[in-house]
């Protein structure tokens, strides 16, 4: 194989490993998917491959490019992460472009099997996670209630004890009630249906 195509396959290589992961951000509909795990890794290969062949005769370092391609990525992660209503949102996402770029380089130097394995371990942290996450981890609902008529509020957290649900504050406002519960993360959409069908007269004005 010629040397244009060695240097053309590895930054195939690139995308595609950088690509594989993000499908699986895109497939969980987060802030960077397929498209710009490509892009990165491709991107970060691409640098590797000039640093490493295009100043034959000429001084250079490679680690000192792969050093930028560290650091710049920085900018991009921290356009994906999002803070909103005291979340931060995007930390996991902006990790796997992190991971992207230090595949692309793997690619770009020619170290196809580090870059096979580290794409084969992220994407399996994310998935093995997210099963966990789904299936045995919490998740914290603000809701606010409001009564369709004069409602009793003050006998109202009596009424979600009975529910034996997992009240970590409420308040009452404006006659509104403000609630803050922690429920299991793979029904919590049925404990909210079940705890609405319980508590008669009451409709769901905001949740998250």
């Amino acid at each position: 194989m010629s040397f244009d195509w060695v240097m053309i396959f590895r930054l195939v290589a690139a995308g595609f490993l950088g690509g594989l992961i993000g499908l699986e951000r895109e497939f969980r509909a987060k802030e960077a998917g397929v498209r710009t795990h490509f892009i990165v890794a491709l991107g970060s290969a691409l640098f590797m491959i000039i640093s490493e062949f295009a100043f034959d005769g000429k001084q250079h370092d490679a680690a000192r490019v792969a050093a930028q391609v560290v650091s710049g990525i920085g900018f991009i992660g921290a356009g994906v992460i999002i803070f909103q209503r005291n979340v931060v949102r995007g930390v996991t996402t902006a990790a796997g472009l992190w991971v992207a770029a230090a595949i692309g380089l793997a690619c770009g130097d020619g170290m196809y099997p580090v870059a096979i394995a580290a794409s084969v371990l992220t994407v399996s942290c994310l998935e093995m996670m997210h099963f966990v996450n789904l299936h045995y981890s919490e998740k914290v609902v603000d809701m606010t209630l409001v009564p369709d008529k004069p409602y009793d509020l003050l006998s109202l957290p009596e009424k979600l004890k009975k529910q034996r649900v997992n009240v970590e504050s409420y308040s009452i406002s404006e006659g509104k009630i403000h609630l803050t519960l922690r429920l299991r993360q793979r029904d919590y959409l049925n404990t909210i249906k079940n705890l609405m069908d319980s508590l008669e007269g009451f409709n769901i004005e905001e949740m998250n």
